[in-house]
């Protein structure tokens, strides 16, 4: 077995004729945009699998080794379902800053809101505070402040229905 590298006809000469050649089958197949990067994992293949001065059809082997690679290609593009996903857009994507409008209006509903939860006793706006603010679970809660699950819900019920009563009526 003798070494590409050495040999005249080495892998640089053969991929210099087949490249055009793969370029254009690619393209009949794939999109445009991942030709290129489809003709250099055909090469990185044949560069990985070493010598391929013994190989009696080198093009036929080429071309083989390309139809594994789109194959390979469309069973991970099917896998990560990337026909789904959306292309990134600074403009569409981007965080909104909010207007003065809306901060004056989140403002006005965060203070409604607070002394809404006054108007609660306090270990039910306590309750309502560490679930819904703080994130954290009832049972928690519970042994945080040594009451049942079934008391902390009662407290958290209690709390939603003045909130959300209370809401209603001011509309």
């Amino acid at each position: 077995m003798r070494d590409d590298r050495r040999s005249g006809d080495g892998l640089g000469a053969k991929t210099a004729v087949l490249r055009p050649l793969l370029t254009r089958w690619f393209a009949r197949r794939a999109p445009s945009n991942e030709v290129d990067d489809l003709v250099q994992d055909v090469f990185l293949r044949i560069i990985k699998r070493g010598g391929t001065n013994e190989l009696d059809h080198f093009q036929a082997y080429v071309f083989e080794t390309a139809s594994s690679v789109l194959k390979d290609r469309m069973r991970s593009r099917n896998v990560r379902h990337s026909d789904q996903h959306e292309e990134f857009d600074a403009e569409r994507h981007a965080p909104s800053t909010p207007g003065a409008e809306e901060l004056l209006i989140s403002q006005q509903a965060l203070e409604l809101t607070s002394r809404i939860l006054l108007e609660l006793p306090e270990r039910s706006r306590t309750i309502f505070i560490l679930r819904r603010v703080e994130g954290l679970p009832i049972a928690l809660i519970g042994r945080r402040l040594g009451l049942s699950v079934s008391a902390v819900e009662k407290h958290m019920q209690r709390a939603t229905r003045h909130l959300l009563s209370r809401m209603e009526a001011l509309r």
